[in-house]
């Protein structure tokens, strides 16, 4: 009884120390890695993992970026 009363407690305040992520770009990533992955291989998981990894990046570039600047090598000539 002991052991199940400590649990519950562990997780309320597990529930009650979260708070909410910034996840952006990462679960789109994660879906487009994730279908590669599972379509090379049966890897999903690997796919998705590095999906969310990259998406995660480019958005934080975009974020660097200044408003009516173009991308880094996408520049006129």
């Amino acid at each position: 009884m002991k052991t199940l009363v400590a649990f519950f407690a562990l997780a309320a305040l597990a529930v009650a120390s979260t708070s909410p992520a910034d996840a952006k770009g990462c679960l789109k990533g994660a879906v487009v890695g994730g279908v590669a992955g599972h379509y090379a291989g049966h890897h999903g998981t690997v796919g998705a993992l590095a999906g969310c990894a990259y998406g995660r990046h480019r958005a934080k570039e975009q974020a660097r970026q200044p408003r009516g600047q173009a991308p880094a090598g996408q520049e006129k000539l």
